[in-house]
This record gives structure tokens, C-alpha cells and sequence, in this order.
């Protein structure tokens, strides 16, 4: 087996820790978002609880898919790289998560203006559409990791990058 493959099979986490991390880390996000959005205006939106179940369901997928990126990144390293392997790897693939699933909800209102699927027009609208989601949640909903996502960020980095098995140090 290549050198590659033996490091991600040594980067698989414990199913026990994407089972209960990624409803944990779920919960932070959620609760960042109903923090940042309490500080911003008193939590007063008429989608509040669609924007906490997006935020919930961005951090629940993130997770298994951040723990092996950083676990695989980390591998051999010293414990400031393996922290910022794990930072990197939480923080982008959080917000990728979260900016796909609002990509769909806001690809699923527009699609009843689109051309039939599969055609070549319906390839481009989709294309630009999702492109204009993940833009727009750029934009308007990374904030909403601000201020508390940030310090559960940094805390689930340092945490990981202490409890990753000495064998793979």
C-alpha cells in the first residue's frame, strides 16, 4: 500500500467520534448563528429557525469530513501544525458544507424559472445560480460564525490537536 493510502486508513477517526462530534459541532454552529444573530438584532428574522437548522445541518455533515482532512494533515507534525491543520480544515469545510446546503434551498426556489433538466441552459443556470448562493452565503452568512464560532473554532482545534493518539504525532 502506498505511503498515502496508509496515512488516511491512519487518519480514519473512531466512528464514537463522528458520532457524537458531529452533532456537537452542529450544535456550536447553530449556536453561533443564534448568537450572532441575537447581537445583530434581537434575533428578529422571519427565518430564524430555518437559518439555525442550516447552520446545525452545515456543521453536522462538516464534521466527519474536517476530522479526517485535519487528521490526515496533522499526522507526524508538531502540535502548533496540527492545530491549524485542524483550524483549516474545520473552518473551510464547515463553511463549504453550510454554503452547498444553502446552494440547494436557494437553487430549489429559483428552479421552477429554469429550463428543463439536463439541457445545456439548465447545466448553465444551475451553475450560475449555485455559484450565486455560495456567494451570497459568503457574503451574508460568515458573519454569523462571528463572535462565538470563532472561539468554539479555535477551542475544537486546540482539543484535536492535543487528543490525536501519540502514534500519529
Amino acid at each position: 500500500m502506498r505511503r498515502t493510502g496508509r496515512r488516511f486508513l491512519a487518519a480514519l477517526p473512531a466512528t464514537r467520534d463522528i458520532l457524537l462530534g458531529a452533532p456537537i459541532w452542529g450544535a456550536m454552529m447553530a449556536l453561533s448563528a443564534l448568537a450572532a444573530l441575537y447581537l445583530r438584532n434581537g434575533a428578529e428574522t422571519s427565518h430564524f429557525y430555518s437559518i439555525l437548522l442550516l447552520f446545525f445541518l452545515g456543521g453536522l455533515i462538516a464534521w466527519p469530513f474536517a476530522l479526517v482532512l485535519g487528521r490526515f494533515c496533522a499526522q507526524g507534525r508538531a502540535s502548533e501544525t496540527r492545530f491549524a491543520a485542524f483550524f483549516l480544515c474545520l473552518s473551510l469545510c464547515t463553511i463549504a458544507a453550510t454554503a452547498f446546503l444553502f446552494a440547494l434551498d436557494y437553487r430549489s426556489f429559483y428552479a421552477r424559472w429554469h429550463a428543463p433538466a439536463g439541457t445545456l441552459t439548465w447545466f448553465y443556470q444551475f451553475g450560475f445560480t449555485s455559484a450565486g448562493a455560495v456567494y451570497q452565503f459568503i457574503v451574508m452568512g460568515i458573519r454569523l460564525y462571528l463572535p462565538v464560532g470563532f472561539v468554539v473554532l479555535a477551542a475544537a482545534s486546540f482539543w484535536l490537536a492535543r487528543k490525536m493518539p501519540d502514534q500519529q504525532r
